[in-house]
C-alpha cells in the first residue's frame, strides 16, 4: 500500500470530484479514509459522517468549502498529515497558514491531476 489519503468531504455521488478522487486513489495502490457530510461507500471505501480516527495519515485532500472547512481545522491538524492538498474551491489562506505554522506542506493543486500526471 502506498501513502494513507484522507478525502475530507467524501461523497457517494459518481458526479463528484471527491468520489472520483477517491476510487483513483484506490485504484493506484493509496489507502483511502473518507470523511463526509453524510455516511456510505464507494466501492468498498467507508465514507464516515463523524471525523474518523486514524493513524499514519499522510496526505489529506480537501473537497469542503472554505465555510465548512472551520469545522475540521482541529481534526485535521491533529491527525499531523505531512501535506494538504487544497483542491480548486478549497483554497483558504486561515487554514493554509494553520497548517504552515503547524509544519504541513500545504498545495493548492488538483488531486485527479497530480495523480493523472504521476505527481502524487
Amino acid at each position: 500500500m502506498k501513502n494513507k489519503t484522507l478525502v475530507l468531504g467524501a461523497s457517494e455521488n459518481p458526479g463528484r470530484y471527491s468520489n472520483m478522487a477517491m476510487l483513483r486513489l484506490q485504484a493506484t495502490g493509496h489507502e483511502v479514509v473518507a470523511v463526509g457530510r453524510r455516511a456510505g461507500s464507494v466501492n468498498g471505501i467507508a465514507i464516515n459522517d463523524a471525523p474518523a480516527q486514524s493513524d499514519e495519515i499522510d496526505t489529506v485532500t480537501l473537497y469542503l468549502n472554505p465555510d465548512h472547512q472551520k469545522d475540521y481545522y482541529n481534526y485535521v491538524l491533529s491527525l499531523k498529515p505531512r501535506r494538504i492538498i487544497f483542491n480548486p474551491g478549497t483554497e483558504n489562506e486561515e487554514f493554509e497558514q494553520l497548517a504552515a505554522d503547524n509544519g504541513i506542506k500545504v498545495q493548492e493543486a488538483c488531486t485527479l491531476v497530480l495523480l493523472g500526471t504521476g505527481q502524487y
